[in-house]
C-alpha cells in the first residue's frame, strides 16, 4: 500500500505507522549492532584470518572511516532516488556484505567487506529517522522516536554481550551470519509499508563531498590509531590529524560560498539543530566513551568472563529504554527542557557513583551505575530530537539526520580514543605515585632480608608488589577517566540554556511528495 500522498494524520487507526516504525528500527539495529558487535570476536578472528594483533584492528577501523565517509551522501542520495528504494538497497546490501564477512578467509578481505558494511549502512540510520519524523504527527513524535532511540542507543550496549555469547557458543562467523534472518525480515517488511515519495534531483557538490570525505575519514583514522601509536609521536598520527584540519577547514569555506553546498546553509543558521549536533556528539562521547571501558574493567580487575561482563552492563541497556519510553510519554506534557535537564542529572550521578568504585566490590554498584547512566542517557535522547528538528523544514530532515548521525559517530570515537588515552596514562601515573612511596619501612615484605625469611625470592616479591599496583593504579586511572565523564556531563548545562523550547502539537507533518 502507498502512502506517499497520505498525510500523517490519515494513518492514525491504519497501523502503518507502527508498521513503518518497526520496519525503520529493524534496520537501524542490525546496523549500530554491527558497529560494536564485532569487538569480542576479534582475538577469534586473528587466528582465522591470519592477522597480526596490531592489524587485526582494521576488522573494526575500517567499517567506522566507510560509515563516516558515507553518511554525509545520504541527502543528495535520497532526493536523487527516492528513500524508499535507497533504504531497501542499503538493507539488501548491509546483509549481503555481512554474507561476505562471515564468509571471509583473509583480513584484506574481511577489511573490503567491511567497508562495504559501513557504506551501505551509514544511510539506514538517518533515513530511519526522516521515516519516522515524516510519519507521525509533530504531537506523537517524542514517542515514536523513543522507540527509534531504543535500537540506536541500546545497539552499541548490546553488541559485546551478543558478540560474546556467539562467540563462545557457536562462532565468531557467526556475529555476521546473524545479520541475514534481519535483514531479510527488514527488506520484507519495509517494501511492505515504507512510502514512495518521488524522487527530487540536485546537483552533487563533488567538491564539498571530497573534502568533507577526507576530513572525516582522516580524523576517524587519527583517532582510531592514536592511542595505538602515542598519538603526535608518530607521523602517521600527525599526517592524519593534519589531513583532517585542513580538509574540514576547507569544507567549512565551501560551505559558506558555494550556493549548492552538500550541507544546506539553512541548517546553519537553525539554533536548535546546531546545538542538536553539539549535544548528540557529547552524548556519544558519554555512552560510546563508558561502554568501551566497562568490559575491560570487569574482566580485567574484577575476574568478570567475558559473558558475564557483557551481561552485567545490560541494566545500562534497560534503563535506557525505560528512560527512553518515560520521555516519549513526557514529550507534550513536560518542557523537553526540562526532561533533558533530568536525563544529564541522572547521567551525572551514575559517573559520580563511578568514581567511587573500590578494589573488592559485589555486583550491586555495577548494576546500580549502569542502569543509572543509561536512563539518563535515555531521558537526553528523545527530547533533544524533538527539540532539535522541531524547528526544520520537512524536505531538510533526512539532510539533518545524516550529520546529526554522523556527530553521534563522531562523538562515539572522540570517546573511545579520550577514554583509552587517558587510561593508559593515568595508569603510568598512578603506578610511578604508587611504586615511589614504597620502602623497605613502611612495607615490610619490599625488606630483602625478611623475604629470604619468609621463604620468599626477591623477583617474586618485586613481582607480587608490581602486580598489586599495576591493579591499584588501573583502578584509579579508570575513575579519573570517569571523573573526566562526569565534568563533561555537567558541562552540557550551560547549552540546555541556549536550545528554543520545542512547538507544541501543532498541524501534522505531511509526508513529501
Amino acid at each position: 500500500m502507498t502512502t506517499a500522498a497520505l498525510p500523517a494524520s490519515a494513518l492514525a487507526d491504519s497501523g502503518q505507522r507502527r508498521l513503518i516504525t518497526l520496519a525503520v528500527m529493524l534496520g537501524t539495529f542490525m546496523t549500530i549492532l554491527d558497529s560494536t558487535i564485532a569487538n569480542v570476536a576479534l582475538p577469534h578472528m586473528q587466528p582465522s584470518l591470519g592477522a597480526a594483533a596490531d592489524s587485526v584492528t582494521w576488522v573494526l577501523t575500517s567499517y567506522i572511516v566507510a560509515t563516516a565517509i558515507a553518511t554525509p551522501l545520504t541527502g543528495w542520495l535520497a532526493d536523487r532516488i527516492g528513500r524508499r528504494r535507497l533504504y531497501l538497497f542499503a538493507v539488501a546490501a548491509f546483509t549481503l556484505a555481512s554474507m561476505a564477512c562471515g564468509l571471509a578467509q583473509s583480513l584484506p578481505e574481511m577489511v573490503l567487506y567491511r567497508i562495504l558494511q559501513g557504506a551501505t549502512g551509514a544511510v539506514i540510520a538517518p533515513l530511519s529517522q526522516a521515516f519516522i519524523l515524516d510519519a507521525w504527527p509533530r504531537a506523537r513524535q517524542g514517542q515514536a522516536l523513543a522507540l527509534f532511540g531504543v535500537g540506536i542507543m541500546v545497539g552499541p550496549i548490546l553488541g559485546p554481550v551478543i558478540g560474546g555469547w556467539l562467540t563462545d557458543r557457536y562462532d565468531w562467523r557467526w556475529v555476521f551470519f546473524i545479520n541475514l534472518p534481519v535483514g531479510i525480515l527488514t527488506i520484507l517488511l519495509a517494501s511492505a509499508v515504507l512510502p514512495k515519495p518521488a524522487s527530487q534531483p540536485r546537483k552533487f557538490d563533488l567538491l564539498g563531498f571530497t573534502l568533507l570525505a577526507i576530513g572525516m575519514g582522516a580524523l576517524q583514522l587519527g583517532l582510531d590509531r592514536g592511542h595505538q601509536l602515542d598519538w603526535l609521536a608518530s607521523w602517521e598520527v600527525r599526517l592524519e590529524m593534519g589531513l583532517a584540519v585542513a580538509a574540514l577547514w576547507a569544507f567549512g569555506v565551501h560551505l559558506t560560498t558555494a550556493d549548492n553546498a552538500i550541507l544546506s546553509r539553512r541548517l546553519l543558521t537553525d539554533r536548535n539543530v546546531m546545538l542538536g549536533f553539539l549535544f548528540i556528539a557529547i552524548v556519544g562521547v558519554l555512552l560510546v566513551g563508558t561502554t568501551a571501558l566497562m568490559p575491560t574493567l570487569l574482566q580485567t580487575l574484577y575476574g568478570y568472563p567475558v559473558v558475564e561482563a557483557g551481561i552485567l552492563q545490560m541494566p545500562r541497556g534497560l534503563g535506557m529504554a525505560l528512560a527512553m519510553l518515560l520521555a516519549g510519554r513526557l514529550i507534550g506534557k513536560v518542557e523537553p527542557r526540562l526532561v533533558i535537564l533530568a536525563g544529564i542529572g541522572c547521567t551525572a550521578a551514575g559517573l559520580w557513583m563511578m568514581t567511587g568504585f573500590a578494589p573488592v566490590m559485589d555486583k550491586t554498584p555495577f548494576i546500580t551505575t549502569a542502569a543509572l547512566q543509561g536512563f539518563g542517557l535515555g531521558l537526553i535522547f528523545v527530547p533533544l530530537n524533538t527539540i532539535a528538528f522541531s524547528t526544520l523544514p520537512t524536505m531538510l530532515r533526512t539532510e539533518a539526520s545524516a550529520f546529526y548521525m554522523l556527530m553521534r559517530n563522531i562523538g562515539g570515537s572522540v570517546g573511545i580514543s579520550l577514554a583509552i588515552s587517558m587510561l593508559a596514562h593515568q595508569q603510568q601515573t598512578s603506578h610511578a605515585d604508587i611504586a615511589g612511596g614504597i620502602t623497605a619501612y613502611n612495607t615490610p615484605i619490599a625488606n630483602p632480608d625478611l623475604a629470604a625469611a619468609a621463604g620468599a625470592s626477591g623477583v617474586a616479591v618485586i613481582a607480587g608488589l608490581d602486580g598489586i599496583i599495576n591493579a591499584q593504579a588501573l583502578l584509579i586511572a579508570y575513575i579519573d577517566v570517569f571523573m573526566l565523564m562526569f565534568w563533561l556531563t555537567i558541562a552540557m548545562l550551560p547549552l540546555l540554556l541556549l536550545l528554543r523550547p520545542a512547538a507544541g502539537a501543532a498541524t501534522p507533518v505531511h509526508m513529501p511528495e
